[in-house]
This record gives C-alpha cells, structure tokens and sequence, in this order.
C-alpha cells in the first residue's frame, strides 16, 4: 500500500537527515583519522641540530644486512607485507619500494617497522598525496612547518616518499624521546591530540594488520 503524497514526502525528508547525520559522522570519523596535525613547539639548539642532521643525511633507502640469515629474514618479511599491501598499492614494485622505504626509515629512526606502518595506515591510509584538513601532508601527515624548523622551507618536499617517510620517523622518535618511552603519549603528541586515547589507540590497533612474527 503506498503512502499518500504528504507522508511520503515527510517520510523522504526524514530519510535524508538520517542520511545527512550518518554521512557527518562518517566524515568526522575520517577528519580524526587522517588529521596529523603536530603542534609546532620551540626546540633547544641542540635538539634542532640533532633533527636537522637526521633529516638531511641523504643515504639512499637500501637495507644493508651482517649475514645471510638476516637478508633472507628481510625477504620474508617483504614477501608477507607486500600480499597484505596489494589492495593498495597493485604493481608491485611500487609496494617493493614503499615496503623497502619504510623499512629503512623505520629502523634508521629505531622504530617498529609494524607501528610505522600501522601510523601511515591511520594517518593517509598509504596515499603519498594526501593533504589533511590542516594541511599535514603525504603518508605520515607531516605538518609543513617542520620543513622551516629543521630544512629548508620545502613543503612541497613532503610528497616525496623518502623526505615524508623521513621527516615521520624522525619526529616520532623526537617525541617518543620527549615522553620518554611513553608510546601512547608521542603518539597522541604526533596527532596534536596528546593524553586523548582515539589516536594513539587507532594506531596500535593498525599496527597488529602488520605484525610479522617471523
């Protein structure tokens, strides 16, 4: 039985609020995920230097292994991280440069190889071009005043894989570093949100997509 006009006009309104409020929540659900946005804070002299060096040393991204044991663990581990990253990224040496890329920073910055690419996920969701709605940038969301603080004022250097990757892991070392050890809470200092749990927890939850255990 169909609806009179009337009813069937309140009935389409009604629908397209509903509509309305679960398309805002779904769009601020996206705005806190993908929103990097590092607070830009004063660094003491020594510091800017230490992070200005770890920024521009310019050694390309290739893994350097003591043994063969070692060389054929990292094969393994490439080979497991590029079936979980095909969906992203379909050729596959893209993911072998990606995947390689953010293994090198990550443990060039003494980082979880799966934490870092559980914050990319969170933060751009693996799009090198990615720009928030504050105008943190690439796959690691890097807020473009780090680029005045500690190199050359480059902003546009930060859709570049490596320098992004770089800059990332660098700055979260920097505020693991602040909050001495504390993950959760340089993380949260990462996202601008330090001491809230949705970030640093939706970070920890990505980073078990890719946990390797060997």
């Amino acid at each position: 039985m169909s609806l009179p006009l009337s009813d069937s006009l309140v009935s389409r309104r009604i629908g397209l609020q509903r509509l309305s409020v679960v398309c805002g929540l779904l769009c601020f659900s996206q705005q806190r995920a993908w929103a990097g946005a590092q607070v830009e804070e004063p660094l003491v002299d020594s510091v800017r230097t230490a992070l200005s060096s770890a920024i521009t040393n310019s050694a390309p991204p290739i893994p350097e292994f003591q043994d063969t044991e070692s060389r054929l663990k990292y094969l393994r581990w490439l080979g497991a991280m590029s079936e979980r990253l095909k969906k992203k990224k379909p050729e596959w040496d893209v993911r072998r440069e990606f995947l390689q890329t953010v293994w090198y920073e990550s443990k060039r910055a003494g980082l979880d190889v799966a934490l870092v690419l559980g914050l990319i996920q969170v933060e751009s969701n693996f799009r090198k071009f990615a720009v928030s709605s504050v105008g943190a940038r690439g796959y690691m969301q890097v807020m473009p005043f780090w680029t005045r603080v500690l190199g050359d004022g480059d902003a546009g250097k930060l859709f570049h894989m490596q320098t992004n990757l770089r800059f990332g892991c660098v700055i979260l070392r920097h505020y693991l570093e602040r909050e001495r050890g504390d993950l959760f809470m340089a993380l949260g200092r990462y996202n601008g949100s330090r001491g809230k749990a949705p970030y640093p927890n939706a970070v920890l939850g990505a980073r078990r997509n890719w946990e390797w255990a060997g």
